[in-house]
């Protein structure tokens, strides 16, 4: 039996690499993701003071520290039995709506686009921001720079950092709004909502308008029947920061609804010996493989699991863009893996309206930011990262310090369906032992569009990667090899 490896692949966040075994025919027997990193945030904070925990967390990784700020920041209102003030949410929704232009601006243009903007097949060296710039104008280069800059602003205004933010505490936040703060955000939103109106149409122009592409997105060896998962509000419509976690199944019916506190009743986390990442699955129906379908307990999170969990979004022009995506691609729920592109651009168009109607909200620029706490106890809190719905679960000891801490991650929530996506995308694509660059790249874009962050989802207890280096000689035969946390 042959193997291919992908090692390491590209355009995500942490480390990975693609194992391709192929049987005697040159045809594709199976496929695995393997990570490499061991995550050990949940033993480290054994210990830690739980009001440290936004900001001890928010470590884990440089792409997503205001979604796992804020879990951890709904997690100690919970454990210190505090409901923060009104102001407060609205502070905090606003200030992580912020974070979803900057994130959902880098994955389109940075990671996932260029695979269509410039093709999926191009040479490597051309498919990456660059590329998209080359194909699609230098201007459009500054108004990407420019756009995320905002979101980071408004991130900054509220967080006292772009990244890695400091101000959320059990019962609210550390810092309110001013009036000429509220008329700058006002500003640049109007910009940002301009913005993601363009991404629409720039994925318009190079992904709808060509058919080849379309085709691309709905052929088999991208489809995937799993659950769908993400937060919805009172009405079902998605929101990012608080309501109730509501899970579909393959026919985009409602499977459950349930809240933070109930998670794990609702999940179970299963292990393989050939990855350090977890693979959760839905209790009820149960761990049976690597399997999609209904007897399958794996559910997809991110942008196409939120959509599919919902029955809309809450903002007028993104509740339009969300009843086009499915008419265009045949009715919900949508399966193909790589609608997660269209799914992100249309949170992007929501997220800037978001922040537009928060902004204006008379009440934003109150002082009543923060409400007393209570004693310590356990703890729950749960928001949607870009990359998916997020769980942090604290259990208090009497002094206020963390007995257990478990943490459910984005894309580890999506591992099974990545793994899936991966040997699916492999078998329909890698026939008779052929492949090129432009094949692999096509398997890894079966990854790549779940935006998977694996700094978050595997980090290594140290802070460091496991690393293997091999040094050869002049001739190329190996000298040495030097190895790190292996």
């Amino acid at each position: 039996m042959k193997q291919i490896l992908i090692d390491p692949i590209t355009r995500l966040e942490g480390h990975g690499k693609i194992a391709i075994f192929l049987n005697d025919k040159g045809n594709v027997e199976n496929a695995y993701m393997q990570i490499p990193e061991l995550r050990g945030f949940e033993r480290f904070a054994q210990g830690r003071r739980a009001e440290d925990m936004p900001q001890i967390t928010s470590r884990i990784c440089g792409v997503c520290p205001v979604a796992h700020h804020f879990a951890a920041t709904k997690a100690l209102d919970d454990a210190f039995n505090v409901e923060p003030t009104p102001v407060a949410k609205k502070l905090r929704e606003l200030m992580y709506c912020g974070y979803y232009i900057y994130d959902h601006i880098l994955h389109f243009y940075y990671l996932g686009g260029p695979d269509f903007v410039v093709g999926p097949d191009a040479p490597a060296a051309k498919r990456n921001v660059l590329g998209v710039i080359e194909k699609a104008g230098v201007e459009i280069g500054k108004e990407v720079i420019k756009h995320r800059a905002y979101g980071q602003k408004i991130t900054a205004m509220l967080g006292g950092k772009a990244t890695h933010p400091v101000c959320g505490l059990p019962g609210g936040v550390s810092k309110g709004l001013n009036k000429d703060e509220v008329k700058e955000i006002e500003t640049m939103t109007k910009s940002c909502i301009d913005f993601a109106k363009f991404s629409l149409k720039i994925f318009d122009d190079f992904v709808l308008a060509n058919k080849a592409y379309v085709d691309f997105i709905l052929s088999d060896p991208y489809q995937l029947a799993t659950y769908n998962m993400g937060l919805v509000d009172k009405n079902n419509k998605i929101n990012f920061y608080d309501g109730d976690v509501r899970i579909t199944n393959q026919e985009g019916d409602e499977h459950i609804k349930f809240k933070a506190n109930e998670y794990h009743k609702i999940i179970g986390e299963h292990v393989e010996e050939w990855t350090y990442i977890k693979f959760p699955f839905i209790k009820d129906v149960g761990w049976n493989g690597f399997t999609d379908g209904k007897k399958s307990g794996h559910s997809r999170v991110g942008p196409l699991g939120r959509l599919n969990a919902s029955e809309g979004m809450a903002t007028p022009l993104a509740d339009k863009e969300f009843k086009r995506f499915y008419e265009t691609l045949g009715g919900k729920p949508v399966n193909s893996t790589l609608a997660f592109h269209w799914a992100r651009l249309i949170e992007l168009l929501y997220a800037t309206e978001r922040v537009m109607e928060l902004v204006k909200d008379p009440q934003i620029t109150s002082d009543k930011i923060r409400n007393p706490v209570g004693e310590p106890g356990e703890g729950f809190g749960v928001v949607e990262a870009a990359r998916g719905t997020l769980f942090h679960h604290y259990k208090l000891d009497k002094d206020g310090l963390i007995d257990k801490a478990n943490l459910i991650v984005a894309t580890v929530n999506n591992a099974g369906a990545i793994n899936m996506s991966i040997r699916n995308a492999a078998m329909g694509l890698i026939k008779d032992g052929k492949v090129n660059d432009g094949l692999l790249n096509m398997v890894e874009m079966a990854f790549r569009a779940y935006d998977p962050c694996f700094g978050c989802a595997t980090h290594t207890l140290p802070g460091q990667m496991p690393m293997e280096v091999k040094i050869y000689n002049n001739k190329k035969q190996l000298y040495k090899i030097i190895r790190q946390n292996m």
